[in-house]
């Protein structure tokens, strides 16, 4: 598909593209704080990128056999008890921080460690190793958390632009020289090159490219990314960025109303089509509102829109494998 096609998809649809169900997830105030248990497995292993490439990962995983990039996001509410198990299934050593909120110090190779602390005020994190920084968290070793404030299943913050769903999108990209130093145990000495680009740990695979709607392959069939609505919905988007490279965020349809930046409630919710998001852990809180989009001709209520990154590499693969970078849909049902 040519560039000016995948833009043009907003009105015309891309077929196939898109796996049915929603990614939303969901969230119940409840009037009581709860105690809430997780156990992440730190483990390792390849990744095969779009053009075949084995690329090696670190994860905080959901069990001792598999290999998961980014880890679960977790969301909790204020006052609530955090009990989280970490199982180091490696040989060197890892860390879990959530900075501001608890730091698990080092966790030795095979060593286990469970952290506890109670949810503080109400917004997005990213968890992630601080360890041998910032490479622990580059090979994968991040993910997402938030709390919402106490009592509300519809706010970012007491008082915000209210939402019916609520999504991660953790973006990252990948420099495969530097993944296979570290593995060797060595500090990466070359400049930075990332050559792949995810969502939520998935590349696009456009329409007749192999993988195309596997949600476990595709960012643009993974449910965990692709924004599901009916007119008069409204999805919060926490928007994270685990990898090094800024970025710009568009999200085709219609504006987002911009809550927060880098965790600090703007003063005032703008309205933009397209978000600056800094790299290294940059962090945008939005909100998509399924609206009539004002500039379809004729007046559309069902349809599919692009969302992609306006920094022309993060829309390829590999130097050149054009939409097989960090993208994904925004769907009118």
């Amino acid at each position: 598909m040519k560039r000016r096609d995948f833009l043009k998809a907003g009105s015309a649809g891309i077929a196939g593209s898109v796996l049915g169900g929603a990614g939303l997830l969901a969230w119940t105030p409840r009037a009581h704080a709860a105690r809430i248990s997780k156990t992440f497995y730190i483990t390792d292993g390849f990744i095969d990128q779009i053009d075949g490439t084995s690329v090696y990962f670190k994860g905080f995983s959901s069990n001792a056999d598999s290999l998961n990039v980014p880890g679960e996001s977790m969301i909790v509410q204020e006052g609530d008890t955090v009990q989280i198990t970490i199982v180091n299934t490696l040989g060197t050593s890892h860390s879990f921080v959530i900075d501001g909120v608890v730091d698990s110090g080092a966790i030795g190779g095979g060593q286990t460690r469970t952290i506890e602390f109670v949810a503080g005020s109400y917004g997005s994190f990213m968890y992630y190793d601080k360890l041998n920084a910032p490479y622990n968290r580059l090979l994968g070793l991040h993910g997402g958390f938030a709390v919402m404030p106490q009592g509300s299943s519809n706010e970012l913050y007491p008082g915000s632009p209210t939402f019916l769903q609520q999504y991660f999108w953790l973006f990252h990209d990948i420099d495969p020289v530097w993944h296979d130093r570290i593995r060797r145990g060595h500090t990466p000495n070359t400049e930075y090159i990332p050559r792949y680009f995810t969502l939520n740990g998935l590349s696009g695979r456009p329409p007749g490219a192999p993988g195309n709607g596997d949600p476990t392959l595709d960012s643009l069939a993974d449910k965990r990314s692709v924004l599901h609505g009916h007119i008069g919905d409204r999805a919060l988007v926490r928007i994270m960025n685990a990898g090094l490279a800024a970025q710009s965020v568009h999200a085709h349809g219609n504006h987002v109303e911009w809550l927060t930046e880098n965790g600090v409630i703007r003063p005032e919710v703008w309205k933009k089509d397209c978000l600056y998001l800094d790299g290294d852990m940059g962090a945008l809180d939005v909100i998509y509102p399924y609206e009539t989009p004002p500039d379809a001709w004729p007046p559309a209520t069902i349809g599919m829109y692009p969302m992609h990154l306006h920094s022309e590499m993060s829309q390829t693969a590999a130097g050149g494998y054009y939409m097989f970078g960090a993208i994904t849909e925004i769907v009118f049902e």
